[in-house]
C-alpha cells in the first residue's frame, strides 16, 4: 500500500529566475543519412514526451560495430545514432536501415534492429554495415569501418599494472584496475578507456593508515597507453577521495578530464611503444609557491604529526571564532567536562596537557574505536586544487583551487562531536558529476561534504578558462560543543541552502526533474535547480515507532539512489532511494516525484537500509520494479509490495533482448555473473574479479559498443587487463544507442562517483517500452569531421 505522502521543504533562490520554452532542433549531419526530426511536444511532464530538449552538445560516434563468433554463426551489432532518428515505429524508432556486409559482398538489410546473427558464417570473416535510406546506401563518412569477430563474448584491453609501493610505516602495497570511465579523447569516433588504480591499502575516510598514490590511466581499446596521472603523496587513496569526470566539456569533439589535484601530481605521456615521453608537475598558483610549497611536499600526517596539529588548535583556542562568538564552550577544560587546569590563552605545555588528556582519555571514553594514537596516513592539510587535462595527452589545461577549501581537519565539520571521533572524515567526502545545466552544453559538478556542511559547485570549460557557475553551500551547522554534540539532520547557517544538510548520498546525478530542458543535480534527498537555486529539499513526518515520532524530518543520508521513469503511467521522472538514519529516520526506502521531492511510497524500517535497486525484472508488471536490502523487499512501480525475495543490488545492466533488467553479482574474490529474475545465470565473467569490497561493481557498466545494450567491463584476476562483454541475444527492438541519451551520458560519466550507481536513460526503458514517448534527440556533434 502507498505511505501518506511525506511533507517538502522548498526554497526558492532569490532574483529573477530565467523560463525559456525551447524547441526540439535538429543538425543535419555530414553524413547523408537524415536528420532527428523534432518531435510533436506532447505536453507530458519531464523525463517522458518529445520537444523537451535543446541542440545538446553530444559526441561524434562512429558505428561501434561487434562482431562476435558463436555457436550459431556470427554475431553482430551496431549503433543507431540519435541523430539519424526520425522518429518511432510500433517496434522501435525510426531511422535507416542497413546493409551488412560479409568479406565484401551484401548478407542481409535489417530494418527492424540494430544486430543480426549471420548464421553458419566463417568466424574469420571482414563485416561492415551500411545505412540505407530510401533503399539507397547512405556514405558513412569513416563510421562504418570493418571488424573481425572475436572469438569469445568478450575482449581484453591489456593494461600496464603500476609497481609496488612502500609506505612510510614500511608496509608493502600492491595496485589492482578499480572504476573505469570512457570518453572520444583524440575525437575519431571511438571511446577510448580511463582506468583508476587503486593499491591495496585504500581506505575509507573513517579509516587510519597511509594509503599508495591514485594513478588514473588512459588507453585506446587495443592497450595503448596514453598517459598517466600520478596524484602524488598529498590525495589518499580510497572511494571518496578522487572522481574524474571524463567527458567533452569545451565542444571541441575531444574529451576532457577534471580531477581533484595536490602538490605533487605529475602528468605522464607515453610513445606508441610504451615509452615515457615526458613527466610534468601541476602549476602551482604562484601565492603557493612565494609561500613555499612545491611539489616535494609531503602533507601526510604521522600520529606525532596529528598531536602537534592538536596541540596548535588548543593553543589558539581562545580565539576561535565559534569560541569569541559564544557558541563554543569558553575553555576545553569545559568541552570535555572536566575541572578547570589551566589558565587562558593556553601556554605549550598545557596545550599538550590538553590534548594528551584528549588523546588518552576523553577520546577513548566516548568510544574503544577512538585511537587517536595510531592516527596517520592522513592529509589534513596544504593545498587541494582542481585541474583540467587534455584528456589525449594528459597535458595540464589549467589548474584552479578547490572550492571550497577543507577550513580545518573536521572540528567545524563535526569529525569530533559525535562518539567515534574521525578527524578528516566529514570534511573529506567528496562527489563529482557532469550536467547539461543550460540544457545545451555540459558542465563539471564538484561537491565537498554531505552528513553536515554541504557544498555543490558548477564549472563550465570554455577550452581556454575554467569558470565557476554557482557555489550552492548550506553553510555550517551549528554546535554548542563541537567535541559533543549531534551535528547531523541540523539545518546549515544558511537562509536559502541550511536544509541540504545530511541530505547527501554517496553519488549525485543529473537528470531534467522539471521539464524545462535544462538538467537539475539531485543531490540526493534534495535537488539543486540547473542555476543552484534549491528546488526542493524533502522531508518526512516521522512515524510512531520511530525516535521522531510526529516531527517534520529529513528523509536523510543515503548509500544508493536511482533517478529513472519508473512508472511509465506517472509524468515525469522518479527517484528511488534507501536511507541510513534508522530509528532517525521516516523511510527505509522511498520513491519520490523527481520534480517536488514528494514521497510517492516507501516504508520504515528502523535500520540503516544499505542497500537499494530499480529495474524491470518482471516483465508482466508495468514499469520498473524497486527493491533494497534489510527486509524491504520487493515492489511494484505503483507501490504494491511484491514479496521479500530480491534480486542483488550491486550493479544493473541492461542485456537481455527483451529490455528488461539483469543483475551484476559477485564481490571480493567471487566470480562476477549476470543474473535475470526468472532465467537465471545468463553469463559468467570467469577469471574476472568486481571491486570496492562487498560493494562489487564493476569497473564500468555502459553502453560503450553495438546496439543500445551495455558491455560490461570487468578486471582480470590479475589486473593484467580489463575485460570487456558484450551480450549476443539477438534483438527485435530497434533504439539509438543509450549514449546518445544526455541523461544517460552524464550518469555513465559520473558512475565512478564513489559507491558507483547505474546510468539512467531520461525515458522509460524496460519490456513494455511506449516508443512514441522515447524523445528522438535534438543533438549536435560538434569537433572534427
Amino acid at each position: 500500500m502507498r505511505r501518506p505522502h511525506g511533507r517538502t521543504r522548498q526554497r526558492t533562490a532569490s532574483g529573477p529566475r530565467r523560463r525559456t520554452s525551447v524547441l526540439l532542433a535538429a543538425v543535419l549531419l555530414a553524413t547523408g543519412a537524415p536528420a532527428a526530426q523534432a518531435g510533436t511536444p506532447s505536453g507530458e511532464a519531464p523525463g517522458g514526451g518529445r520537444g523537451k530538449g535543446r541542440a545538446v552538445q553530444l559526441e561524434k560516434l562512429d558505428r561501434g560495430l561487434v562482431a562476435v563468433a558463436t555457436g550459431e554463426g556470427v554475431f553482430l551489432s551496431w549503433r543507431l545514432l540519435g541523430t539519424e532518428t526520425t522518429g518511432s515505429t510500433a517496434t522501435g524508432m525510426a531511422g535507416p536501415d542497413f546493409r551488412v556486409y560479409r568479406d565484401g559482398e551484401p548478407v542481409a538489410t535489417v530494418t527492424d534492429s540494430t544486430n543480426h546473427l549471420d548464421r553458419g558464417a566463417p568466424p574469420d570473416s571482414e563485416y561492415r554495415v551500411v545505412p540505407v535510406v530510401d533503399g539507397r546506401e547512405v556514405r558513412d563518412r569513416g563510421r562504418g569501418q570493418a571488424v573481425t569477430p572475436w572469438s569469445r563474448s568478450y575482449t581484453e584491453l591489456p593494461l600496464r599494472k603500476p609497481a609496488d609501493g612502500v609506505t612510510p610505516a614500511g608496509e608493502r602495497y600492491t595496485y589492482s584496475a578499480n572504476d573505469m570511465s570512457v570518453g572520444d579523447v583524440d575525437g575519431d569516433g571511438s571511446y577510448e578507456y580511463v582506468v583508476k588504480w587503486d593499491p591495496s591499502n585504500s581506505k575509507d575516510v573513517s579509516q587510519k593508515g597511509y594509503t599508495g598514490n591514485v594513478l588514473i590511466d588512459t588507453y585506446r581499446l587495443d592497450g595503448t597507453l596514453l598517459h598517466r596521472l600520478d596524484l602524488g603523496v598529498n590525495i589518499r587513496a580510497g572511494a571518496h577521495y578522487t572522481q574524474f569526470p571524463v567527458y567533452d566539456f569545451d565542444g571541441d569533439g575531444r574529451a576532457e578530464m577534471m580531477v581533484k589535484t595536490a602538490p605533487g601530481t605529475k602528468s605522464i605521456r607515453y610513445d606508441r611503444h610504451g615509452r615515457v615521453v615526458s613527466e610534468r608537475y601541476i602549476t602551482m598558483p604562484r601565492e603557493d609557491v612565494r609561500a613555499g610549497h612545491s611539489h616535494r611536499d609531503d602533507h601526510r600526517m604521522s600520529a606525532a604529526d596529528y598531536r602537534e596539529r592538536l596541540v596548535g588548535t588548543f593553543l589558539g583556542w581562545h580565539e576561535h571564532p565559534e569560541v569569541t562568538a559564544g557558541r563554543w564552550p569558553a575553555t576545553l577544560e569545559a568541552a570535555f567536562g572536566i575541572e578547570p587546569r589551566h589558565d587562558y590563552p593556553l601556554s605549550r605545555t598545557a596545550a599538550e596537557d590538553l590534548a594528551d588528556h584528549f588523546i588518552d582519555v576523553y577520546a577513548p571514553s566516548r568510544s574503544s574505536r577512538n585511537d587517536l594514537r595510531a592516527f596517520e596516513g592522513f592529509v589534513l592539510t596544504g593545498p587541494e586544487y582542481l585541474t583540467v587535462f587534455d584528456g589525449a595527452t594528459g597535458r595540464e589545461l589549467q589548474t584552479v583551487r578547490y572550492e571550497p577549501g577543507r577550513h580545518d581537519d573536521g572540528l567545524m565539520w563535526g569529525d569530533y562531536a559525535m562518539s567515534r571521533i574521525e578527524p578528516g572524515n566529514r570534511v573529506d567526502r567528496f562527489l563529482a558529476g557532469v550536467a547539461y545545466l543550460d540544457g545545451r552544453r555540459p558542465s563539471a559538478v564538484f561537491a565537498r561534504g554531505y552528513y553536515t556542511r554541504a557544498t555543490v559547485a558548477a564549472y563550465r570549460w570554455n577550452g581556454k578558462r575554467l569558470k565557476r557557475q554557482w557555489l550552492a553551500d548550506s553553510g555550517w551547522t551549528p554546535m554548542s560543543n563541537p567535541f559533543d554534540d549531534s551535528p547531523h539532520g541540523v539545518d546549515g547557517t544558511d537562509p536559502e541552502y541550511g536544509s541540504l544538510t545530511t541530505q547527501g548520498f554517496h553519488s549525485l546525478s543529473a537528470a531534467d526533474v522539471d521539464g524545462d530542458g535544462r538538467q537539475e543535480i539531485v543531490y540526493g534527498a534534495a535537488t539543486l535547480d540547473d542555476d543552484g537555486s534549491l528546488l526542493y529539499s524533502s522531508f518526512a513526518e516521522g512515524p510512531p515507532q520511530s525516535a521522531v515520532p510526529g516531527r517534520s524530518v529529513r528523509l536523510g543520508h543515503g548509500d544508493a539512489m536511482h533517478v529513472a521513469d519508473v512508472d511509465p503511467d506517472r509524468p515525469g521522472l522518479e527517484i528511488h532511494t534507501v536511507h541510513e538514519g534508522g530509528r532517525w529516520a521516516p523511510y527505509g526506502h522511498a520513491l519520490r516525484d523527481a520534480a517536488t521531492g514528494e514521497v510517492l511510497y516507501g516504508a520504515y524500517t528502523g535500520v540503516d537500509t544499505g542497500r537499494g535497486m530499480v529495474g524491470d525484472i518482471d516483465p508482466d508488471r508495468p514499469g520498473l520494479e524497486t527493491w533494497g536490502s534489510h527486509g524491504v523487499g520487493l515492489w511494484s512501480a505503483d507501490g504494491e509490495r511484491l514479496g521479500g525475495a530480491t534480486p542483488g543490488t550491486n550493479m544493473s545492466i541492461r542485456w537481455a533482448a527483451d529490455m528488461t533488467t539483469q543483475i551484476v553479482e559477485g564481490s571480493g574474490d567471487d566470480t562476477p555473473v549476470i543474473r535475470d529474475w526468472r532465467r537465471g545465470t545468463l553469463l559468467t565473467a570467469g577469471g574476472t574479479r568486481t571491486n570496492n569490497g562487498t560493494k562489487g561493481n564493476p569497473s564500468l557498466v555502459a553502453d560503450v559498443l553495438g546496439d543500445w545494450r551495455e558491455e560490461l567491463l570487468v578486471r582480470t584476476a590479475d589486473s593484467s587487463a580489463v575485460r570487456l562483454y558484450t551480450g549476443t541475444e539477438v534483438t527485435d527492438r530497434k533504439l539509438y544507442t543509450l549514449m546518445h541519451d544526455p541523461q544517460y551520458r552524464v550518469e555513465v560519466a559520473r558512475q565512478q562517483t564513489t559507491y558507483n550507481q547505474p546510468a539512467y536513460p531520461s525515458f522509460h526503458l524496460g519490456s513494455g517500452t511506449d516508443w512514441s514517448r522515447v524523445p528522438v534527440p535534438g543533438a549536435r556533434v560538434p569537433g572534427r569531421r
